[in-house]
């Protein structure tokens, strides 16, 4: 049996900055581990990056200096973490980001990127739905109406809000196209294939690998 999208680890990472090639870090990690359409484990911890985070860092994320004096390091949480994705696909929000960061921090402390393969659900959102104003996670979050308190910018709150908004995209994507089940390999091509083709490439693969 396929892998099914509604079994997986929603992550986010808070950083220093924007790109790891430039030195910066990550500061918190936060994960939902979902299984068949329920949350089962959750992973939060904030991590010292070796150096002091800018005033514009603090402000954005509300993580101060102070909170991650005496935080453990990063390469002290990231392995742990690594056992954590062990095995299981993965999600996050505009992935790009945090796909960057799982890989440098995990490569920094020579630990392999041990998850599977890694979807966007902000590429998924633009396609299902593409009239949306904004495809921002709070944005989508208000859009399809999922309760949310005011808590954005910190890694577990924005894993569990990222979770909410992806279950809810796999429920209407069984209901539009009359599925009993969404493989992760078939979001996977949902996400890559051109903007308005998603009904063409569901249909493929319901010829394919349901009426086979």
């Amino acid at each position: 049996m396929l892998p099914q999208a509604d079994s997986l680890i929603i992550l986010d990472f808070e950083t220093t900055g924007l790109s790891p090639n430039l030195g910066d870090r990550a500061i918190e990690i936060g994960a939902v581990k979902i299984e068949s359409g329920q949350v089962v484990d959750t992973f939060q911890e904030l991590m010292d990056p070796g150096f002091l985070i800018s005033s514009f860092i603090q402000g954005y994320t509300g993580i101060t200096n102070s909170m991650l004096k005496g935080s453990r390091s990063c390469s002290t949480v990231m392995y742990e973490f690594a056992d954590f994705i062990r095995g299981s696909n993965l999600v996050a929000h505009n992935a790009s980001f945090d796909k960057r960061f799982l890989e440098h921090e995990l490569e920094l402390v020579s630990s392999p990127h041990t998850g599977g393969e890694f979807a966007c659900s902000l590429l998924l959102a633009r396609r299902i739905y593409p009239n949306a104003p904004s495809h921002k996670l709070g944005e989508l979050i208000t859009y399809k109406n999922i309760p949310a308190k005011d808590g954005f910018h910190r890694a577990l709150f924005d894993a569990e809000m990222t979770a909410k908004l992806w279950l809810k995209m796999i429920e209407d994507i069984k209901i539009e196209y009359q599925l009993a089940e969404v493989p992760f390999k078939l979001i996977m091509r949902i996400c890559k294939a051109p903007k308005g083709s998603i009904g063409k490439v569901i249909e493929k693969w319901i010829r394919v690998h349901v009426n086979g």
